[in-house]
């Protein structure tokens, strides 16, 4: 009896184990592809393709969605990681289309994620703001190069208030640290691209006005 009673519940804790792993496996997959589309869609915002991206923005979405869903009854696994990674990928291409796009900025709310992740992919986005910066600079456009590196720092003055242990905000700081750099660099490098066209306006002012007078 004792040897059957073993039997059964061998038998029970190798389809529960089965069961989790069939669940982990698909939900890897999906995670995958919400990574996959997410990052096709900061390529669709940086080629100012607004609605490719938005499409690819919403299959993350339904990506995400059903892998919670696989993993709704295996928490232990929900918390592992990958999930954390893809969603947090999830929001730094919905807030970089929101913000190149002049759209309005989404919440974790909208997105339906947890804080951390949300304040992670947030602070990803300052990477993505700095690459559309240097492409506005090489377009001439100024005005836009200003207001990417006004949202650069307006991003960060927010990073900088979350002030919690690393458990609590899932790397968040040294995320932080990372985006300081690169906005440190931008601030450098448009600097010396603003004050060289100003240089060159004047030049050409003199220029033009040296032809006047002879």
């Amino acid at each position: 009896m004792e040897a059957d009673a073993l039997k059964s519940t061998g038998d029970e804790l190798r389809e529960h184990l089965a069961r989790k792993h069939r669940a982990r496996e698909g939900a890897l997959a999906l995670s995958r592809d919400v990574i996959r589309f997410s990052a096709n869609a900061i390529r669709a915002v940086h080629r100012k393709d607004f609605a490719a991206a938005e499409t690819l923005v919403e299959q993350a979405r339904a990506n995400l969605r059903q892998a919670e869903a696989v993993l709704s009854d295996h928490p232990d696994i929900y918390h592992a990681g990958f999930i954390h990674d893809c969603a947090k990928e999830f929001v730094e291409a919905s807030c970089t289309l929101a913000l190149i796009a002049r759209r309005p900025l989404p919440t974790p709310q909208d997105l339906s994620v947890q804080p951390a992740t949300y304040l992670n992919g947030l602070a990803e986005t300052i990477g993505e703001l700095r690459r559309h910066l240097l492409d506005s600079l090489r377009e001439g456009d100024m005005g836009e190069c200003e207001r990417s590196l006004t949202l650069m720092g307006d991003i960060y003055d927010v990073l900088i208030t979350m002030d919690f242990p690393e458990a609590i905000t899932a790397g968040l700081r040294r995320n932080t640290d990372a985006m300081r750099s690169i906005l440190e660099r931008t601030r450098g490098d448009f600097t010396t691209a603003y004050v060289q066209q100003q240089l060159r306006a004047k030049l050409e002012e003199f220029a033009q006005r040296s032809d006047l007078e002879r």
